[in-house]
């Protein structure tokens, strides 16, 4: 461990947060000599602090312990370069229109990619009015499920959530031009749809 550059981060993040020392210390219960300490490079938290140091100053406990922060490039919110996340722990579902370091249940999280092969998931799409009605060919027993649909489109995202012994199927309005939905199924990861048009017209 670099003591003067874990130091350096520590007294960057302090005062993007605006703390004094004195106010880190008192929410660590030590003094504030002990984080000028830190500050100057002459010593390190002990491991017993981390958790409330990376708390307070807002900071992954794995960046300050390496003593540096590498900034990702400004998003330009660009939504079709959206990138979808799923805890295994808890199913907790994330995205992020860039990248970005995410986890969930102390678990780092890698971006699920998406397959165009959709034997096995194939879906029918039905145009009613101004909405899409699409069944979903799939089993939605408590294990094996479709978790989410998603239809990314120009500059947004239609999201729908599902559960087990859900019945497979729902409704989206329709957005003209070109988009891709997603359907992640707990077992198989997620797969991508490129041409509803394509689909409906083939179910005709």
């Amino acid at each position: 461990m670099d003591c003067v550059k874990l130091g350096q981060l520590i007294l960057q993040l302090r005062k993007e947060k605006g703390l004094t020392q004195r106010e880190i210390a008192a929410q660590l219960n030590i003094s504030n000599k002990t984080v000028s300490k830190w500050e100057c490079g002459k010593g390190a938290p002990d491991v017993s602090l981390w958790e409330g140091l990376s708390a307070i100053l807002g900071a992954d406990i794995l960046k300050l312990l390496q003593g540096e922060l590498n900034p990702n490039h400004v998003d330009t919110g660009k939504i079709d370069n959206i990138r979808f996340y799923v805890c295994p722990n808890c199913g907790n579902i994330l995205t992020s229109t860039g990248k970005a370091n995410i986890s969930c249940c102390g678990r780092r999280l890698y971006p699920l990619s998406a397959t165009l092969e959709t034997t096995g998931h194939e879906i029918s799409v039905e145009e009613m009015d101004t909405d899409y009605f699409i069944v979903l060919q799939h089993d939605m027993s408590k294990k094996h499920y479709i978790s989410f649909a998603a239809y990314v489109y120009d500059d947004r995202i239609w999201f729908q959530r599902f559960y087990p012994e859900q019945s497979p199927s729902f409704r989206m309005p329709v957005m003209r031009g070109g988009g891709n939905l997603y359907l992640y199924c707990t077992e198989d990861g997620l797969f991508k749809y490129s041409d509803l048009k394509k689909i409906m017209n083939k179910d005709r």
